[in-house]
């Protein structure tokens, strides 16, 4: 038999559906604060999912990406229990900030404790009252400020099998496999056992309709490999590589930056993937490749100092293949190439 979820001292009873206000530290107004959680308890017993967005609070695709989950029709008849909370940093949500009031970052301050920081004591309500009752965890995240990411899974995959089963079921063309971050959401539930994935997609702060998309895409595929809900006839399998390392691109000078190598291009060792020149042009610096492989992030700021990061970029032995599986992917996702009525009105 289904058992029941219990939240905030609330109990969601099997074949039933809810939302709740956990309670949070409040403002120092005095005005209270919640951490928006909504449950979805099946009739039948399956995996408890957690699928969380804006630890960074202005993070703001995993928000969207949530609200078309729990809209999306097969919602309402999965086995298990879905656990979504589109915004954890409530706190950075609300001032458009990737921290909290006191600066700390939410993401490095797990498992956290009753009586620390204000960071280390929402990550204790998190891992106490939500993380403790799941078999699988989806973590949401976007680049950073005016700094975009492709697509993509990172996860530790080192003798991790189903870990490595649910990045594939996600089916994004990018899987990074990378070692967890002391104080992560990731790390925190490694160590309780539970298999965790983390998509990054897009921008902060804007939001990015091929990002949402392949988001909702990749949560529902991973229900229907974890079994809560039928896989779909329609869906077609996608071709994932996995990628052990990544490399940063750096800007040689300081100047005004123009990028000629979109998200997502094969690159060569020794490309130019961008110029710097200084406001009157008279110097021009080529940003030259130093590794071969697939852009999968970048910034989107025409300005640079010296050191700063341009490109990031993944190294695959079959790079060209990922290449193709990724134009593949974005031409299916683009919502210019629709030919079906969505039941979502994209975004711009």
């Amino acid at each position: 038999m289904q058992r029941s979820i219990t939240i905030a001292g609330i109990e969601i009873e099997p074949g039933t559906r809810r939302s709740i206000e956990l309670p949070i530290p409040s403002f120092y107004t005095h005005t209270s604060a919640s951490m928006p959680v909504h449950v979805v308890n099946g009739r039948k017993p399956g995996p408890c999912l957690l699928v969380c967005a804006a630890i960074h609070g202005d993070e703001i695709n995993g928000v969207e990406i949530i609200r078309r989950i729990l809209k999306h029709r097969t919602i309402n008849n999965l086995k298990g229990t879905i656990i979504a909370i589109p915004i954890v940093n409530v706190f950075g949500f609300v001032s458009q900030s990737r921290y909290l009031p006191d600066r700390r970052d939410l993401n490095r301050s797990f498992p956290g404790s009753k009586e620390g920081s204000m960071a280390s004591r929402l990550a204790n309500i998190l891992m106490t009252e939500i993380v403790a009752q799941c078999t699988h965890v989806i973590d949401l995240h976007t680049g950073a400020i005016a700094r975009e990411n492709l697509p993509q899974i990172r996860a530790f995959l080192n003798d991790q099998p189903e870990t490595e089963a649910i990045a594939r079921a996600f089916g994004v063309p990018v899987i990074i496999n990378s070692n967890v971050r002391d104080g992560s959401l990731r790390e925190a539930a490694c160590k309780h056992n539970i298999p965790v994935i983390l998509y990054e997609a897009g921008e902060a702060l804007r939001f990015n309709e091929v990002a949402i998309r392949a988001g909702v895409r990749g949560i529902l595929g991973v229900m229907s490999y974890l079994g809560m809900r039928p896989k779909s006839k329609k869906i077609k399998e996608h071709k994932t590589l996995i990628s052990g390392s990544t490399q940063w691109i750096r800007a040689p000078e300081s100047g005004i930056l123009r990028l000629i190598v979109p998200l997502g291009s094969l690159v060569q060792k020794g490309d130019i993937l961008a110029y710097i020149n200084d406001p009157l042009g008279d110097i021009e610096t080529k940003v030259i490749s130093s590794a071969s492989g697939i852009v999968i992030g970048k910034t989107n700021l025409p300005l640079t100092h010296e050191g700063e990061a341009v490109f990031h970029i993944a190294k695959y032995s079959e790079a060209e293949e990922v290449s193709q599986h990724i134009d593949t992917d974005y031409d299916e996702l683009d919502p210019f190439n629709d030919d079906i009525i969505s039941g979502e009105v994209p975004v711009v």
